[in-house]
């Protein structure tokens, strides 16, 4: 975390109060709330009304993602279909999943390049020559496994004027790209604290006024009835001042980071000429590189780089102790067998050369001892 949004968060634990109550401790509450409700909205190009506090980003996509199909299809019986991208994180599929199982919506997946990116040519042919049938359309705007990043402003030129409510995943986006909410043309976006400096369990939807949403929980009242319950205002504080220490630095934070990703992704390449480095080359996260590595589990890997103290991530689910390919890697058309040989190296805004060279120096053996143990077949009938 930022240093500064730990020490702002302490100050508030020493001070509780609950921001819905009149009484004094309540209304300095609701002033440090309202305070970071407008650091956000400055932070991301958005009104201060459109920033509605979660615990997080799946709480925020299941906000948007159910509220504004089920206010469409109240609206318009006929919208009953979802286009989603096929390489969203599990906090998209999931709801999706959901929405289609137990609510009796439909989905079209919108397919991914190679490299990773939803086109405004892929979304036009999923939405199909009538889209009057469409309740949502979501797109993340940067992948969270390989860290291609999607062009949303092309996307939402796509659906302009049709009377779709465009959702994006944007966790992954605040601390190294700039952020207009206005800009992108979207109606609801999600961002997540964790994931520029801030706490675990806090975020934010950022939702346009014109957008419809019917609310997944009821209570209060509270952020525009749309996620009623007493507001965590410590962790609130936490949030909005890491979002603004992220994009104050963000300049100096990609350009740095950048260079140590660069360096990393090369001496990985030396050690493993046959690695693949997946997702765009060049229109991808700063901080993210990702790798499948033949002949060599991901989670034999993981485990045997953890033992010496470098901590990274495989894309994959495990069902029955077995790990499965990973569901961006065959969006992508990637082999299955190769897409359960792969790592993903995720670098933050305090990783140094120290950190890149640990890993450089660990991966070796690591690497020789994963290929001697082999890739498992999967069990059949296991699915990603």
């Amino acid at each position: 975390m930022f240093s500064e949004a730990v020490a702002a968060m302490s100050e508030l634990l020493a001070d509780p109060g609950n921001p819905s109550s009149l009484h004094a401790a309540g209304r300095r509450a609701r002033r440090h709330v309202e305070e970071s409700r407008e650091q956000v909205a400055k932070a991301v190009g958005a009104r201060p009304t459109e920033v509605i506090f979660t615990a997080g980003g799946t709480e925020a996509n299941n906000i948007a993602l159910k509220g504004l199909a089920w206010a469409a299809r109240k609206h318009n019986p006929k919208k009953n279909r979802l286009v989603v991208s096929s390489i969203e994180h599990h906090a998209v599929l999931d709801p999706i999943q959901w929405l289609v199982a137990d609510e009796g919506f439909e989905v079209t997946w919108i397919p991914a390049t190679a490299d990773g990116e939803i086109t405004a040519a892929a979304l036009t042919q999923a939405l199909g020559a009538d889209p009057s049938d469409v309740a949502l359309v979501s797109v993340m705007l940067a992948n969270n496994e390989v860290g291609t990043i999607n062009d949303l402003t092309a996307l939402t030129e796509v659906t302009r004027g049709l009377g779709i409510g465009f959702h994006t995943d944007a966790v992954q986006a605040p601390m190294w790209l700039e952020v207009d909410f206005a800009r992108l043309g979207v109606c609801a976006m999600s961002i997540s604290a964790h994931k520029f400096g801030g706490p675990t369990g806090a975020g934010a939807l950022i939702m346009s006024r014109d957008c419809k949403a019917i609310p997944l929980i009821h209570g209060g009242g509270q952020e525009r009835d749309l996620r009623s319950g007493t507001l965590d205002t410590p962790s609130i504080v936490g949030l909005a001042s890491a979002l603004t220490q992220a994009t104050n630095q963000r300049t100096e934070i990609v350009a740095r980071v950048k260079e140590l990703r660069d360096s990393l992704v090369k001496q990985v390449l030396e050690i493993a000429p046959d690695a693949n480095f997946n997702g765009a080359t060049s229109n991808r996260l700063a901080n993210n590189a990702h790798f499948s590595f033949p002949g060599a589990l991901g989670d034999s890997l993981l485990m045997l780089l953890d033992a010496q103290d470098v901590e990274c991530s495989v894309g994959s689910a495990c069902s029955a102790g077995v790990p499965q390919p990973s569901h961006v890697l065959l969006a992508m058309g990637a082999d299955p067998d190769l897409a359960r040989c792969t790592l993903r190296f995720s670098l933050g805004h305090t990783s140094t050369e120290a950190d890149v060279a640990a890993l450089i120096a660990a991966l070796p053996s690591a690497l020789e001892r994963a290929r001697r143990a082999g890739v498992p077949r999967a069990t059949a009938g296991a699915s990603a």
